[in-house]
């Protein structure tokens, strides 16, 4: 009898704890906030880290010859991502660089390499920006009412201006229908202007995942689905093609 007890007691206790266990773990995932947006390394060693992600931007940083300053150098990047250079590239049948390449009668993209390096560096410069800079370092931008929150304009190593601003979402109220403005949210949006001249022309992407901060600089992940490599794909394109005539 004391037997049974026993072991009913210590099924008991062992319920607890998993539960216990699970909840912790439930409450990790849920809450993003307790990741460690620490990485002790590089910002190389940092995109060399996610290979899925970004396997082949580290290789065109590596043609560009731009892994010295992503090894040491201090700067913030906005890293696109590898699904934006697949993109950029295309099948044969699907569009892209390839696409217009084969209709020109001229070499198409086979290898990383087939680009002129001196195109991966101008168009990853695009994404550099001096100093450390977090979310927390950025404006308020309104697209709405861009004369009273209109972020930044900010000089990438390219010589490229570009704005960069933190959109405070509004907050949902408790009744569920009103909202209360400017207490949601905030997330990170970078815009780049082919023509300042033009303000209305702006290219804006959002960031997906802010505040990464390698040992040299600070990393702020694009959202692939919400833009392509180079911000505007017609620069990039007519760069190669340029670059493949016979």
């Amino acid at each position: 009898m004391k037997v049974s007890v026993l072991k009913r007691l210590t099924g008991l206790l062992s319920c607890v704890l998993l539960l216990s266990t699970a909840c912790s773990k439930d409450d990790y995932y849920v809450d993003g906030g307790l990741a460690d947006p620490i990485f002790e390394g590089s910002i190389m060693q940092y995109l060399e880290s996610k290979p899925v992600q970004f396997d082949t931007i580290v290789q065109i940083i590596k043609l560009s010859g731009l892994e010295e300053q992503f090894q040491s150098d201090e700067f913030t990047f906005f890293a696109p991502s590898d699904e934006n250079i697949k993109n950029l590239i295309g099948a044969l049948d699907r569009g892209g660089v390839n696409a217009s390449l084969y209709y020109l009668g001229r070499d198409t993209i086979k290898t990383l390499a087939d680009v002129d390096s001196v195109i991966w560096r101008k168009y990853l410069e695009r994404y550099m920006f001096t100093g450390k800079n977090k979310l927390m370092d950025y404006p308020q931008i309104d697209f709405s009412l861009l004369n009273i929150y209109p972020g930044q304009n900010y000089y990438s190593f390219s010589g490229q201006v570009c704005n960069i601003g933190v959109v405070y979402n509004d907050a949902e109220g408790k009744d569920g229908e009103s909202s209360i403005k400017y207490m949601g949210y905030r997330q990170l949006h970078i815009s780049y202007i082919p023509d300042v001249s033009f303000p209305t022309s702006w290219v804006t992407v959002r960031v997906a995942s802010s505040d990464i901060q390698p040992t040299n600089g600070v990393v702020h992940v694009l959202d692939y689905t919400n833009g392509v490599f180079g911000f505007l794909y017609t620069d990039v394109e007519h760069d190669i093609l340029e670059s493949k005539r016979k």
